[in-house]
């Protein structure tokens, strides 16, 4: 079993996404300060309560959190997440993220994010199914195919943006409406694609990464050995994904705990195993491991991919990954970047690492605009391309970054990352003007 650990650093995250933002500032002095201000806070957010009668006839009241943080770039475009423990500060840091990440990307979107407080495990499909249309009617003309787009996160899928759009849909007829939501079944206007694009992706960050800058001979995928905190819809692609390059995955983990086989795990066996037992914990010929004790494994690369603040003050003197590749949002605290950075373990940060799931909706919603639908190889093409030229440009803000320094602070790729981010929304929003 994990220890009990006490935290002694800020974990709210919007407290995170402040000071990360704050790092990046340090070098952009030439921005106007009222303007840095201004991108520190959402531009709208929304709380909604509202009750819904469950199946066994009660009536129960449920909270829902929609934040637009910045669109001077275009519309919002963040998932909905449905957790228990979702609240509002979460929310706007989420949505922060969403702003950095579609910057990052070039992509013609602002941040946003929303979700609703409810444990899905405890509620059925026609509970949901009601949870929804109440909180998108909620939220009427606050979301829309030119306003603000929702996706899939935590807890929702292709069923719940189903809904989403029906609801939408019946809201305002007469209109093309496919583009108010992305992560669709492909019946309906989704993309082929959308379901493995954030493991895709993943993937295709840190092909190029260890391309364009090899760690010590490790240059591509052939033979590295690689460790997955989290087997959900991300992980589980991931580790197929990776595989398929040539990597060797030698632990994963879920909620319940994790396996560890230093020869490599056999994925097919072991998704065989979590289908029957709901959990990769027991598989046959493998070593049970804590979540936390996974995290330290010795790797070449260590993927998070599950919920935030895994690796914090408490463990990262602990971890022996030689980079690390943030799958989930927000897997590392600042205490923990700065110790990493010390240890000479490079992050691929989850703006740019875990990003092909908003480029994929992008390409959705302009299929949707278009009413077309493109194949696979061709969104899978596109999606490599975006990828490695994001990749290309944050490496070589790392350098600049690095050789304009006037001090010998050392510098981290998150921070080149939120960089480019910023002076992209930052450029943007002074060419349109401030209004009035």
């Amino acid at each position: 079993m994990d220890k009990e650990v006490t935290f002694t650093e800020d974990l709210d995250s919007s407290n995170i996404r402040i000071k990360q933002f704050d790092r990046a500032r340090r070098h952009l002095a030439d921005l106007k300060q009222g303007l840095i201000e201004f991108l520190c806070h959402p531009k709208r957010s929304i709380c909604v309560s509202f009750p819904i009668e469950v199946e066994d006839g009660s009536i129960r009241t449920f909270q829902g959190f929609r934040v637009l943080h910045n669109n001077s770039l275009g519309p919002g475009k963040g998932g909905i997440r449905y957790h228990p423990d979702l609240d509002l500060s979460e929310v706007v840091g989420l949505a922060f993220l969403m702003t950095w990440k579609c910057a990052l990307m070039n992509l013609p979107y602002g941040g946003a994010k929303g979700g609703v407080v409810c444990n899905p495990k405890e509620l059925s499909e026609v509970d949901l199914r009601h949870i929804t249309r109440r909180f998108i009617s909620e939220l009427g003309d606050n979301i829309g195919p030119y306003t603000d787009i929702p996706a899939p996160d935590m807890y929702t899928d292709e069923k719940t943006m189903s809904w989403i759009y029906d609801t939408y849909d019946i809201m305002h007829p007469g209109r093309n409406n496919r583009p108010v939501v992305t992560g669709k079944p492909i019946s309906l206007g989704g993309s082929f694609g959308r379901h493995e694009a954030t493991a895709r992706g993943v993937l295709n960050a840190t092909e190029h990464f260890l391309n364009k800058s090899p760690l010590n001979g490790l240059d591509d995928l052939d033979g590295a050995t690689v460790v997955i905190q989290g087997y959900g819809n991300v992980g589980s692609i991931a580790a197929h994904l990776f595989r398929q390059a040539g990597a060797k995955i030698i632990a994963i983990s879920d909620s319940q705990g994790g396996v560890y086989k230093k020869a490599g795990l056999d994925l097919i066996a072991l998704d065989q195993h979590k289908q029957e037992q709901n959990t990769v914990v027991g598989l046959l010929d493998t070593t049970s491991v804590s979540n936390n004790d996974l995290l330290t494994l010795e790797c070449d690369i260590l993927i998070p991919a599950a919920i935030g603040n895994q690796i914090n003050q408490n463990n990262v003197e602990q971890i022996k990954a030689r980079v690390i590749v943030e799958a989930a949002n927000g897997p590392i605290t600042p205490i923990a970047d700065d110790t990493l950075l010390a240890k000479g373990i490079p992050v691929i940060p989850d703006i740019l690492a875990n990003a092909g799931g908003v480029i994929v909706s992008y390409f959705e919603w302009m299929q949707n605009l278009e009413n077309e639908q493109w194949t696979y190889d061709e969104v899978n093409e596109k999606l490599r391309r975006k990828m490695d030229k994001a990749v290309e440009i944050v490496l070589d803000c790392h350098k600049t970054l690095i050789a304009n320094q006037d001090d010998d602070k050392a510098v981290d790729l998150r921070t080149a990352a939120l960089v480019v981010a910023i002076r992209r929304i930052a450029d943007v929003t002074l060419s349109r003007g401030i209004w009035p």
